[in-house]
């Protein structure tokens, strides 16, 4: 699914009336019902609303929305701010049809001064301020009504986005100046933000309406960033040649796990063969030899040289695939170990953890990375290896997005919805995964599943999507079973059987 900018919302909104075609009063009139309808499924109307519209077509969607309501019954006050004079023809057209119809119970046009209603705990507000086309924080009495709004006790109802949040990027935004809703009925398709951690506090429950926009625009148009689908992922999995062996079915290595680390190098090499690898070997230090061998009877293990860490880069010829940096450590000699084998590898690349740890401390090696890379950092580890502390989730994804371009890397934001960001600068969004799946542990497993994938024969793109998607849906069914509280890492590895069966169906 794409998800488009502000910009090109407001392009698909005209393109919508250009060649549907269709009156720009008759879509918010489409739109105004889509919204109605929501509100009353919800509501009865015995629920007194309170309609807080702005100057533009988010307030004229709300005026709509509140002449609708009290044609059907409820208890509707409208409060129309229009403080430079100007309405948008749209909102200019809805005030009218406000003020004609009788069974409006109060309405206010707002020019100057304004004396806020006052706001019971049983009221709605339905918030039709600012929609998706604001730019900037908002500011003066704006922010003030904002800012009582959020201390009410009323449920509030947002039309598009919250007032005062903006689609894309809220890095400087004033927090204390956007409303907080209950509920965020979004037209069309979720925003960026509604995907970004630091936005959540202010969307409530999201639920996105189709107000029917052009199609042929979505199909043609390309975005920045999509979300991942069912759809897209099924076609993409692999399926088994009846006369497959091991041998056809891809070479995993594994470098991982330092001495007391080990478990890292367990789950990772777990993950890898449940995700089809053929064969897993394993190199990790000579002190892990027992419980490796114990934990993983399925993997080949080879030992390093030395009893505790990695010491030394090893042929890598024969193998498909290389996953490197769960449970490493980060001793000098392993990082040189590790540089080294970056440098000797042909096939491709998993790098997550230590691995990434050991490259934000040595900075300048990071442009020395292997083209086509897969880094799997989390949050604090891009902050780190980007060396700079990102101000807010869009920074930070925007630093990861230059990064991968860059670098000409596949770079996996690990969050909530993880973010693939890809050589050519698009941004795919991961919908899978749950909170119970914030465990330790979690990172090694998805370092695995990738690390397989590319073993049995993905392509990089397939294997960082096919991979992200799997991880989060095997922790989805786990989660539904075992709930979240008490998921581990090792559940989700369980899990992936089932992910695969579902996918496959």
């Amino acid at each position: 699914m794409k998800i488009f900018t502000s910009a090109q919302i407001h392009e698909l909104d005209k393109y919508t009336i250009q060649h549907e075609p269709i009156k720009s009063i008759d879509l918010m009139e489409r739109a105004a019902k889509a919204i109605t309808e929501t509100v009353m499924r919800r509501w009865s109307n015995q629920t007194p609303v309170v309609v807080f519209a702005g100057p533009g077509n988010n307030g004229g969607d709300a005026l709509a929305v509140s002449r609708m309501l009290a044609t059907q019954g409820y208890d509707v006050k409208v409060y129309l701010f229009n403080i430079s004079g100007r309405l948008s023809d749209d909102c200019a057209a809805n005030r009218q049809r406000v003020i004609d119809c009788k069974r409006i119970k109060a309405f206010m046009e707002v020019t100057t001064k304004f004396d806020p209603p006052t706001l019971q705990a049983g009221d709605l507000v339905i918030d039709g301020l600012f929609g998706s086309g604001i730019n900037k924080p908002l500011a003066g009495g704006f922010a003030a009504l904002v800012r009582y709004i959020n201390q009410c006790p009323a449920r509030v109802v947002s039309i598009d986005m919250p007032s005062g949040l903006m689609t894309e990027d809220n890095s400087f935004n004033v927090r204390s100046n956007i409303i907080r809703a209950d509920l965020t009925l979004t037209l069309h398709g979720k925003k960026l933000s509604m995907f970004l951690a630091d936005c959540q506090e202010f969307l409530g429950e999201i639920q996105v309406l189709d107000i029917r926009l052009s199609d042929e625009y979505v199909k043609k148009t390309d975005a920045p960033y999509t979300l991942l689908e069912e759809s897209d992922i099924r076609p993409r999995i692999l399926h088994r040649d009846d006369f497959a062996h091991k041998g056809s079915m891809g070479n995993a290595l594994l470098v991982a796990g330092s001495y007391g680390m080990s478990g890292a190098a367990v789950l990772a090499a777990r993950a890898c063969l449940r995700a089809g690898a053929g064969k897993v070997t394993v190199h990790t230090p000579r002190k892990n030899y027992g419980i490796m061998q114990v934990s993983v009877p399925e993997a080949v293990l080879q030992m390093d040289h030395e009893e505790t860490y990695f010491s030394e880069a090893v042929d890598s010829d024969n193998f498909d695939a290389l996953g490197i940096g769960p449970g490493l450590g980060q001793l000098e000699n392993t990082a040189i170990a590790f540089i080294a084998q970056l440098k000797r590898t042909q096939c491709p690349i998993v790098a997550d953890a230590d691995a990434l740890n050991i490259l934000a401390n040595h900075r300048a090696w990071i442009p020395q990375l292997p083209k086509d890379i897969i880094l799997t950092p989390h949050p604090k580890e891009f902050d780190r290896l980007s060396s700079v502390a990102s101000n807010g989730s869009y920074e930070r994804l925007q630093r990861a997005k230059d990064m991968a371009q860059n670098l000409h890397a596949y770079i996996i934001l690990k969050g909530h919805y993880s973010a693939l960001c890809l050589p050519d600068g698009h941004v795919v969004l991961n919908p899978t995964g749950n909170s119970g799946m914030a465990t330790a542990g979690s990172g090694d497993v998805l370092t695995g599943i990738i690390t397989g994938l590319l073993a049995r024969g993905y392509q990089r793109r397939d294997a960082c999507e096919v991979g992200m998607y799997l991880h989060g849906l095997a922790g989805d069914l786990a989660a539904k079973d075992l709930g979240k509280e008490s998921l581990v890492a090792s559940d989700i590895i369980r899990y992936l059987p089932k992910a695969f069966l579902t996918l496959s169906e």
